[in-house]
């Protein structure tokens, strides 16, 4: 075993010792489900950027920038990434109010339905299971680039790794072991940006090289590399394209199942807007490390193929040994964190969400939630052995279900007081299937849509319309009507000066990170890119100012909310 595979196994076995920990202390439902409702921000944080950053991001994502997106995906502001703020103020805090045990039960409680809650949870098990199935695949692959294994045998062993500790522990396991992770392949990434740029000559002269690049010109302009033979034929296909799923992301990162379900386990609504806030920079950092790291291999050898290994080929040939080994471990991480949040949903969905609830003591449903589980991994574990590995475009293709079925519905269940249970239950529905089947026919070759009927759009517009015409045609009960005035009653604990004044001062953060990332852009990017290309740098010098006007916004909007909602009465 060499050094590589060493960190990985090293990786791997602290994860089971901690998760077989985990798991000594769930005692009750509330523990296995939502981990006694008790986490603070720190694991919050950590499994909120644990789970979003999977092997897609240091694989399918960086290879796609290796490919020819690197300016864009670098000077782009990070739209999706504010959505963690919106999502807080807008749904997360209300959602911990309803304390649900999962964000599916908060549906069918909202609308006091459970064919709204088993709809819900149908579409959790499609989506987080094609995810998971992602995920798994990614590990896999990744195993089999440092240890001597089969793609088949690796499946196993990735398979078991998350499943050990996952299982037993629940989602107290995941969210330590997520934030153990988190620190892991962050410090990593870091690490190895660093040594990748001082290696080629700085910052300023990687990014004067780039732009120089015979092989891939264009790779840092504000629109990457286009035309007939790449991924977009223009820089406004390119544009609406981004703009689209960025919004879409967003969307997930503020309504769906595996982000917004971890607010149910902060230990109070503070918690939930300081982790939203805070995972905003965490995210949009981590992204600029590898989106720069992926960008800058091509120094080394811009003719990578496929392109989803150029992290593994940077560990491997241009770090130093333990270096490459750490930050192999990391992006293991970064897959067993996601495969383990979304296996663990999934389980719950299945046990919890799906039939009417039945009178059954905590210990015998403990007992049902991990068999379940345990039967939903063996499932996806078949399902790997026989679908094909496409790691960016599969979790694009189940990534962004919930923008569409769930972004209306979610969005509507706190702000809304016309929209009722047949709507809930038909805009679900309807967005779900108005994403996923265009989707479909589009991967099979059935159909070309325009850029401008993208299913995102589509299936969120249909959900939409669908909610709005229904809702007409009945009222809500005075039920309905009385658990969303509930929603709207903030909590006399979270009206506390000293965990305003903490909150309140947040916001801050946000200012001052984006405008420094923007002054880094301006210093180190946009000089070194006109030299290089003689180019005026105009339309990036526009891209890169819409950053910090987007983000200070909405940190702005982030500060008076909380003053406003969390003051003394």
């Amino acid at each position: 075993m060499d050094i590589y595979a060493g960190a990985i196994a090293a990786s791997l076995i602290v994860y089971l010792l901690v998760g077989n920990y985990a798991g000594r202390r769930v005692k009750h439902l509330d523990d296995y489900f939502v981990a006694g409702r008790n986490a603070p921000t720190l694991l919050i944080v950590g499994t909120l950027v644990a789970s979003i950053m999977s092997t897609n991001a240091f694989l399918g994502e960086t290879g796609f920038v290796y490919d020819g997106q690197a300016g864009p995906y670098l000077l782009w502001p990070g739209i999706a990434a504010t959505f963690y703020v919106w999502g807080a103020l807008f749904f997360g805090r209300y959602l911990r109010r309803s304390r649900a045990l999962t964000v599916a039960e908060y549906f069918g409680q909202r609308f006091q339905s459970q064919r709204v809650q088993t709809m819900a949870g149908i579409t959790i098990i499609f989506g987080l299971g094609g995810y998971l199935l992602a995920v798994t695949q990614g590990a896999a692959y990744l195993l089999t680039q440092v240890a001597d294994v089969s793609y088949h045998q690796a499946l196993i062993i990735s398979w078991l790794g998350y499943t050990g500790f996952t299982l037993y522990a629940g989602t107290r396991g995941v969210i330590i072991t997520d934030t153990l992770m988190f620190l892991l392949f962050t410090s990593m990434a870091f690490g190895a940006l660093v040594f990748l740029v001082d290696d080629a000559g700085g910052l300023s002269q990687s990014i004067f090289e780039l732009a120089q690049l015979p092989e891939k010109p264009d790779l840092m302009s504000w629109k990457g590399v286009t035309g007939e033979d790449a991924a977009f034929s223009s820089g406004a296909h390119f544009a609406f394209w981004n703009v689209t799923l960025a919004l879409a992301w967003g969307l997930v990162y503020a309504v769906s199942p595996w982000q917004s379900s971890r607010y149910l386990v902060a230990r109070d609504e503070h918690v939930v807007l300081r982790a939203a806030l805070i995972a905003a920079i965490c995210v949009t950092f981590l992204e600029v490390v590898l989106y720069l790291g992926g960008a800058v291999i091509n120094l080394s050898d811009p003719g990578i193929e496929p392109s989803h290994q150029v992290m593994v080929y940077a560990a491997r040939e241009l770090l130093p040994p333990l270096l490459g080994a750490l930050l192999l471990a990391g992006i293991m991480a970064a897959a067993l964190s996601s495969a383990s949040t979304f296996m663990s949903l999934v389980g719950f969905s299945v046990s919890n969400d799906l039939f009417p609830k039945r009178k059954i003591d905590e210990q015998r449903m403990l007992r049902i939630s991990r068999w379940t589980m345990l039967g939903i991994g063996l499932l996806s574990l078949a399902v790997a052995f026989v679908a094909p590995v496409d790691l960016f475009w599969l979790v694009y293709f189940v990534g962004t279900l919930y923008a569409s079925s769930w972004g209306p519905v979610a969005l509507m269940s706190v702000w809304s007081k016309r929209i009722t249970a047949n709507a809930a239950f038909w805009g679900i529905l309807s967005g779900f299937l108005f994403n996923v089947g265009p989707k479909g026919l589009e991967t099979l070759g059935w159909v070309s849509l325009p850029i401008w009927l993208d299913p995102i759009l589509l299936g969120g517009l249909v959900s939409l319309l669908v909610i709005l015409l229904v809702s007409r045609l009945d009222c809500p009960s005075d039920a309905e009507h009385r658990y969303r005035e509930q929603l709207h009653q903030t909590p006399a604990e979270d009206r506390v000066s000293g965990k305003l004044l903490t909150t309140a001062r947040l916001p801050w953060l946000m200012v001052i990170y984006s405008l420094g990332l923007t002054v880094v852009y301006l210093v180190y990017y946009l000089p070194p890119f006109r030299a290089a290309t003689g180019a005026s740098g105009t339309a990036e010098l526009i891209v890169i100012s819409f950053g910090p006007l987007l983000w200070v916004f909405t940190a702005l909007f982030a500060r008076r909310t909380i003053l406003r909602e969390y003051g003394k009465p």
